[in-house]
């Protein structure tokens, strides 16, 4: 079951930074004040279904590689760190950040460096979960 658990949590993770990341793209795009608030507002909701796949793919993916080794597990566990500092030290406070300064109508320098910053960190960790993603499909082929 965790072999099948791990590979949809971690894809439902990146999935849904992705969707935040190209939703925040495509509202400021669009110049739409009210656009970009939806976007900034819901974005905090979608984390009660990001941070819950998060967990369980870094708990099956810990519990997957007890005793594993070789390059592409060592990869994916340097990775996994970086993964969940940049979210919980940037990406979660930019997010809530933008979300209140979107609903005062502060669409300053400030709302625009966080959301850079946000855009930023966002793109580096789905970088960096896409290689993790990467590398486990290449064990998986190898066990096979």
């Amino acid at each position: 079951m965790i072999r099948r658990l791990h590979p949809i949590a971690g894809g439902l993770s990146l999935a849904t930074i992705l969707v935040f990341w190209l939703s925040t793209v495509a509202s400021e795009l669009s110049g739409s004040s009210p656009i970009i608030v939806a976007v900034k507002q819901a974005i905090p909701w979608g984390f009660l279904l990001l941070v819950p796949a998060i967990a369980v793919a870094g708990a099956s993916g810990f519990r997957l590689g007890k005793g594993w080794r070789g390059p592409l597990v060592a990869a994916k566990r340097r990775r996994m760190p970086i993964i969940a500092l940049n979210g919980i030290c940037v990406l979660v406070p930019c997010a809530l950040a933008l979300a209140y300064l979107s609903s005062e109508g502060r669409f300053d320098s400030l709302f625009y460096i966080v959301q850079a910053v946000e855009l930023i960190a966002g793109a580096g960790n789905m970088l960096l979960m896409a290689l993790s993603l990467r590398d486990g499909l290449r064990i998986r082929h190898r066990q096979a």
